[in-house]
């Protein structure tokens, strides 16, 4: 089963359930795949859905913390909530451990030596590391490592 029939199997669960927060969640989330689909004519891979779900838990959390700065609990939980159950649908993310691993191998694969390689390791990492570590978390590891 594919990651979007997981998404829609949960959200008829959640409407069964009655489970207004989730079910909620869950339909923006299709209404933002749907639109993507229809604005690039195409079915859209789990790699394409696991984007569109990244982009929407980053900007649940860039919400939360502008709650959190004004003050405002109730949406600062609110979106957490939701980035929480947006979460469950992405592959497990790596540790910092295994980050370190994969970042030394992508590097030795690249023959960097130096933070002038950056650029090629990043580019590597990027792609190899999708969706299991973000850019940022990433780039400290490319950083300490060549740095």
């Amino acid at each position: 089963m594919g990651l979007k029939e997981q998404i829609q199997n949960d959200l008829k669960n959640a409407m069964k359930a009655k489970d207004v927060f989730t079910r909620d969640t869950l339909r923006f989330l299709m209404s933002a795949i749907k639109q993507v689909e229809v604005d690039s004519r195409k079915e859209l891979s789990d790699e394409d859905i696991i984007k569109i779900i990244q982009k929407s838990v980053k900007q649940r959390e860039e919400a939360a913390s502008q709650y959190k700065e004004g003050g405002r609990e109730d949406l600062y939980e609110k979106e957490i909530k939701e980035a929480n159950i947006l979460k469950s649908y992405l592959p497990k993310q790596l540790d910092d451990a295994e980050l370190e691993e994969e970042v030394k191998k992508i590097i030795e694969e690249v023959g960097a030596t130096s933070m002038k390689d950056m650029g090629k390791v990043m580019g590597t990492a990027t792609k190899k590391l999708a969706g299991r570590a973000d850019g940022k978390r990433i780039n400290q590891m490319v950083k300490k490592i060549l740095g």
